[in-house]
């Protein structure tokens, strides 16, 4: 199901409501690189705009998040960003169909692969898995402070 961003990341004048994008795809692959897009189209919305260095590491951690999903569930996946008012953080909120939590492999700098939680560990805030009756939601809190 497909929901434009525009639908979603919308503000008001005197009292503005949360940005918000959500998408679903049938397999994670495809979804990747516009994640990516959504997030910073999302917070390109946000006044004052964060700096360049919080919205890459909201883009990875949502990379990041999305690859894991492509890797490990067999589809659907679902993706939704959120920024209430005022807020200094971006929640990213994924959804797939495994029941098999997100786990962090050793750290081994010779490997290829195999970083990206260590990475969303670093950037995140908050990292929250729950499990659901069809899989699992993987909620990261990106600050969006320099």
């Amino acid at each position: 199901m497909d929901i434009p961003l525009r639908t979603h990341a919308t503000t008001q004048d005197h009292h503005p409501g949360p940005l918000r994008y959500s998408r679903t795809w049938d397999t994670g692959v495809s979804g990747i690189a516009e994640a990516r897009d959504a997030v910073a189209a999302l917070l390109a919305r946000v006044r004052p705009a964060p700096g360049r260095r919080p919205v890459q590491d909201a883009q990875l951690v949502v990379s990041e998040l999305v690859t894991n999903t492509a890797k490990h569930a067999p589809g659907p996946c679902a993706l939704r960003l959120e920024l209430p008012p005022g807020a200094d953080a971006l929640r990213i909120t994924v959804t797939d169909t495994s029941a098999d939590p997100p786990r962090r492999r050793p750290a081994d700098p010779r490997r290829v692969g195999g970083h990206g939680l260590h990475l969303v560990a670093v950037l995140a805030g908050e990292l929250e898995v729950t499990r659901l009756s069809h899989g699992k939601r993987v909620t990261a809190t990106v600050p969006l402070a320099s």
